[in-house]
């Protein structure tokens, strides 16, 4: 299949990438910069020029591909005007690649969060949050499932807070960077809540069988650790860097304040039997044990 993948050089979407290059489909990789352009062409995609702004870019490809992986997002979480920007960015590039792809009956894959349910594990089967600083996000989800009854096979992969790779990625590599820059291991809040986490590469190896398999408007939990404890993140990321771990407030993260202070598990069981993913790769305590000093 000749797939057209967005954010394909970032710590997702390059596993992404050789994960289905691996496995005998060709990759059109979206590229927004030169050095973009030469990480996907050494990783054996061909570039395609242009950002999630492009939309006639998007368009054009998109009406090309066999298939569609969007995994692009802007990662300003400075403000929440920043977020905001980000999250209207992607609403008008997944609009824009749905629109080329109605009634072609062609896979088209994007990604979101896993929701959070007080008092249990979310599963595949819970809707998606549209409020907070991401509810854009969901909303712009929800419109891509809808696509199903116009003769798009749309699906989406729900990722967790943390997906990493050697120690890198997600909500626990937010926490690493803050105590590198504050000189203290924070969690937000007591640190009993809960976040799931996933290895990139396992992740990577869920969308291409959501790419190739998946039913149209179907949502899928790419979960591997259900759920860690916030404060064992930060007691981890603390010894590696040689920090002091310590309880700070959630509005130390900005925007992300009250999600990171949310317990939010959540469970893969329906994936695993319809799919029969099975991830293979490091948790993310272990996976933690990478970070350098």
């Amino acid at each position: 299949m000749r797939v057209f993948v967005t954010g394909g050089t970032g710590l997702i979407g390059s596993a992404v990438v050789a994960e289905l290059l691996g496995n005998g489909h060709t990759v059109l990789a979206l590229a927004r910069s030169d050095a973009s352009a030469r990480a996907a062409e050494e990783a054996g995609a061909e570039p395609v020029r242009g950002g999630l702004a492009d939309l006639d870019v998007l368009r054009d490809i998109a009406a090309r591909a066999e298939g569609v992986v969007h995994l692009a997002f802007g990662h300003d979480f400075s403000t929440a005007e920043a977020v905001a920007r980000a999250v209207a960015e992607e609403a008008a590039a997944l609009a824009a690649i749905g629109e080329a792809l109605v009634g072609s009956d062609r896979p088209f894959v994007t990604v979101s969060g896993t929701p959070a349910v007080p008092g249990r594990p979310a599963t595949e089967a819970d809707p998606l949050p549209t409020g907070g600083p991401v509810g854009g996000r969901s909303r712009s989800v929800t419109a891509v499932l809808a696509l199903s009854s116009r003769g798009v096979r749309s699906t989406a992969v729900r990722l967790p807070r943390t997906v990493h790779n050697e120690g890198a990625g997600g909500f626990a590599g937010i926490l690493t960077q803050f105590a590198r820059d504050s000189g203290v291991s924070g969690y937000p809040g007591d640190g009993e809540q809960r976040w799931p986490a996933v290895h990139a590469l396992d992740a990577a190896v869920l969308i291409r069988l959501a790419l190739e398999r998946a039913e149209a408007g179907s949502a899928w939990h790419a979960v591997a650790d259900e759920g860690d404890r916030v404060r064992d993140i930060a007691a981890v990321i603390g010894r590696r860097l040689g920090l002091p771990v310590e309880a700070v407030a959630p509005e130390t993260y900005g925007p992300l304040g009250t999600i990171f202070a949310t317990d939010q598990p959540a469970t893969s069981a329906h994936t695993r039997r319809a799919l029969g993913w099975e991830p293979k790769h490091p948790g993310l305590l272990a996976d933690l044990e990478n970070i350098r000093p």
